[in-house]
């Protein structure tokens, strides 16, 4: 059994049943040695026959296969995973799955530190956790390194909203084909993949509803329109060739609206617009004009209430309005008069 370098890897050769094997491990001659040590303990408990199941599965590999078999078809942040996953293939070159560790990954945790926020790094850490569960899932490893990693603590941010005022002037230096799109979002709360690809088919002018298909399996769901929704959707110019309901001159939908919305709002002089703020204005603009957090939670599609949470710190009376129901069921027992002693 021995360490060999070449190039700039290391690498380690050993013999298991009387066949010679070889394994290239990384640029780390410390990390070879450590790997060597374990096949050494693998082969004399006979457990190595359980790794050479999965030995040559490459990270890079199963990165591939999850990118095709899971995230395309199941997740509107494909992209976002095309991304980490590059990270990641970077990072572990050459790698098998078993051969990563929980030291790696956290190696990996500081690497990315110095080159990204820390909830970025989280963002990486949770895709190659999922990554891991779907390998063991189909039966192309049998561990899980990532498993107890901890990610960083991060501030949660900033929830940006529009005030009305605000809304008022964003739109006003909005272009024509522009508009109504804001309008819509800030009055319906759909995410912008959904209302840039929203067809008139999608649309029900006679019970003012929007009809959403939900991307996470849980059928659909709709939207009422209010008078300024259904106003504005009903205004909108019909491409003879078109079945979508923003779209360029030629039929196809928008793609992105992000620099006219930059345009916009430096125009109207208020701080730069993201379009997912269009969906923190509906459901924060909800909040405050008293709509119950339930209520609010149907509307934006969460699967869970704690993401409506978030919204609910912009209630002023929501605490307060809580405890006088308990006030309303008590109306029957009488407060101390005023400048009674206290026993």
């Amino acid at each position: 059994m021995a360490v060999y370098k070449k190039g700039n890897k290391w690498y380690i050769d050993y013999y298991v049943d009387g066949r010679r094997r070889r394994e290239c491990i990384g640029p780390s001659k410390r990390q070879a040695e450590l790997v060597l040590k374990k096949r050494k303990v693998e082969i004399a408990e006979n457990r190595f026959l359980n790794i050479r199941r999965f030995d040559r599965i490459r990270f890079k590999e199963m990165g591939f296969e999850y990118l095709e078999i899971h995230a395309k078809p199941n997740k509107r942040s494909y992209s976002r995973d095309q991304t980490i996953i590059k990270h990641l293939d970077e990072f572990f070159e050459g790698k098998y799955l078993h051969e990563i560790t929980a030291v790696d990954i956290e190696k990996y945790k500081l690497y990315r530190l110095r080159q990204v926020s820390k909830s970025t790094v989280n963002r990486e850490l949770a895709c190659l956790k999922h990554i891991f569960k779907k390998a063991n899932e189909w039966g192309k490893t049998d561990q899980n390194p990532s498993e107890k990693i901890r990610r960083f603590k991060t501030v949660p941010p900033r929830i940006r909203y529009l005030e009305i005022e605000e809304i008022e002037a964003l739109c006003n230096a909005c272009p024509s084909y522009l508009k109504p799109i804001v309008l819509t979002a800030v009055n319906t709360g759909m995410r912008k993949a959904k209302l840039l690809n929203l067809e008139w088919k999608d649309l029900d002018f006679h019970n003012k509803l929007i009809y959403l298909s939900d991307t996470k399996g849980a059928g659909k769901r709709e939207i009422p329109m209010n008078n300024l929704v259904y106003t504005t959707l009903l205004s909108t110019r019909k491409g003879p060739n078109s079945r979508y309901v923003f779209c360029h001159k030629n039929g196809r939908p928008y793609r992105d609206v992000r620099v006219s919305l930059d345009k916009a709002a430096r125009k109207a002089r208020i701080e730069r617009v993201r379009f997912h703020d269009l969906r923190h204005t509906f459901a924060s603009q909800l909040v405050m004009a008293g709509v119950d957090l339930k209520t609010i939670q149907e509307l934006l599609g969460h699967k869970t209430i704690d993401m409506t949470l978030r919204y609910a710190h912009l209630s002023p009376d929501h605490k307060r309005a809580a405890v006088e129901v308990l006030g309303k069921r008590m109306d029957t027992v009488r407060a101390p008069e005023l400048g009674s002693p206290v026993k």
